[in-house]
């Protein structure tokens, strides 16, 4: 009998469609602490140093105490600091989510709050019904001595 060999054919494969993540977007990015902002040039004639490097005769290198150090116009372009950070701080946090969680919150605590209190008013229902029962099951068990106590004295009288 001859014999046969049966060759196996190599597995297919079949593009299979996964769906793709979702673009990942950061809640909050960070600005870039280096911007442009718009200066305008310095006037024709005016003394101002249009370098980038400071020269050697200029009053604001090596720590001079001219009249032309940064220090003495509010910053290298004349920008507010502390307006630019406020005017930054307040564009980049919305306060109306925040608003809102605060008064979800708010509701949330008044409910729970209101919640415990009807657990207080219901566990000290409960405990003067089980220190009533206690004290009916007593009288029901004295009850119930006395009246087996009768039923054998007449037992005993009777037979």
């Amino acid at each position: 009998m001859p014999a046969t060999i049966l060759a196996r054919s190599p597995p297919t494969t079949v593009p299979l469609s996964v769906p793709g993540k979702a673009p990942h977007n950061p809640p909050f990015s960070h600005p870039s602490p280096y911007t442009r902002v718009g200066i305008s040039p310095p006037l024709p004639g005016s003394s101002a140093n249009t370098s980038a490097v400071p020269s050697l005769t200029s009053g604001s290198y090596a720590g001079s105490t001219g009249g032309d150090s940064e220090s003495s116009n509010g910053g290298a372009s004349g920008i507010d600091l502390v307006e630019l950070m406020n005017d930054r701080l307040s564009n980049a946090v919305d306060p109306l989510p925040l608003d809102r969680s605060l008064a979800r919150q708010a509701q949330t605590s008044g409910a729970l709050n209101a919640k415990q209190k009807e657990l207080q008013e219901l566990q000290a229902l409960a405990q003067r019904r089980l220190k009533g029962a206690r004290s009916n099951f007593s009288e029901g068990m004295k009850a119930a001595k006395e009246v087996r106590k009768d039923l054998e004295w007449t037992q005993k009288h009777v037979s």
